[in-house]
């Protein structure tokens, strides 16, 4: 009876398994996220209510430990008033993507309306970032990028990464698919005749949300793929490829061109989980994790925080864990 005992106290105490996500709690109302971790805790920004009183602006939360998060509401300001002279009024800022480096720390959004590539992106900075107050502190710097109706590439979903001591934002969503493009390290903006180098299509299908993490010497491209923003009727879905170098060709596990509409399946719908998407990798002391949304069908199919670690198969390719 004792070790009965004994082996049943060993099973209650006994730590999670590796694979299994601790249960965010709080408010995880949220869509398109991007997260940053300092060492006084986490913040995420995503994108902005439709004609809200505070314009539409990015929305933050806060983080003591990754797991319980509150509201720390929009930043203030409203949609800046460049936005509004270069592509007329719109409702909210999108698709918020947050990076740091030498001390700055700097948020790319996006504004468009849904179905068209009339479409910017822009860039804040922040010289002294409080993860705590993570709404506070923000210099619009004006426009990035511009797309016009009649390009073939759309200008949202931002993302940046720095290899190699150069920096490239990607973006993109529908028509030709995503592009990189080459920025200066220190404005963040984009360097003087850089040309967008094309990574990704589905030949005018659904693929967006793109994000670069560098790993063990190969670069990996995530996106989604179909239909966001339905609820649980959502079809998005996370895919990857993978390549030797920032500016691609990014193949899948099959040796399919990401230009040919390749992509490896990461995520998609199962159980409550619906279209898994809009994600982002994110550095921390144990290794990267990737921040997206969800749609919950057991809470009316609300977008959803959801965070993963990244694992790592034997061949190199990324895994994930969706909630529970």
């Amino acid at each position: 009876m004792r070790m009965l005992l004994a082996l049943v106290a060993m099973i209650l105490v006994a730590p999670a398994m590796a694979d299994d996500l601790p249960k965010l709690t709080g408010n995880l109302f949220i869509h398109d996220p991007s997260l940053i971790q300092t060492s006084a805790g986490f913040s995420t920004f995503a994108t902005g209510m439709e004609l809200a009183k505070d314009g539409g602006q990015i929305r933050t939360k806060f983080s003591p430990d990754g797991i319980n998060w509150k509201e720390t509401g929009a930043i203030p300001g409203g949609m800046p008033a460049w936005v509004e002279r270069e592509i007329g009024k719109r409702p909210n800022i999108w698709a918020p993507s947050v990076f740091t480096k030498g001390g700055v720390t700097y948020l790319y959004y996006s504004v468009s309306t849904f179905g068209t590539n009339d479409s910017v992106i822009g860039l804040m900075t922040n010289a002294a970032f409080d993860v705590t107050k993570p709404n506070l502190g923000w210099q619009d710097q004006g426009m990035v990028l511009r797309t016009h109706k009649g390009d073939n590439y759309n200008a949202i979903d931002p993302f940046r990464i720095d290899a190699g001591g150069e920096a490239w934002l990607v973006w993109g969503s529908y028509w030709d698919g995503i592009r990189l493009v080459a920025l200066d390290p220190t404005s963040g903006k984009r360097s003087d005749d850089a040309a967008p180098l094309p990574l990704a299509s589905r030949s005018g299908g659904a693929i967006e949300a793109s994000s670069i993490l560098e790993h063990d010497g190969k670069f990996y491209l995530f996106v989604s793929f179909d239909r966001c923003c339905l609820g649980d009727g959502s079809t998005y879905r996370m895919m990857v490829g993978r390549a030797d170098q920032v500016t691609g060709p990014y193949l899948d596990k099959d040796g399919k061109d990401m230009m040919a509409g390749g992509g490896t399946e990461l995520a998609a719908s199962k159980g409550h989980v619906r279209g898994p998407g809009g994600e982002e990798p994110f550095m921390t002391p144990d290794g990267p994790k990737l921040v997206f949304h969800y749609y919950d069908r057991s809470n009316l199919g609300m977008p959803t925080l959801g965070i993963s670690p990244i694992q790592w198969s034997a061949e190199g390719w990324p895994e994930l864990t969706m909630p529970g």
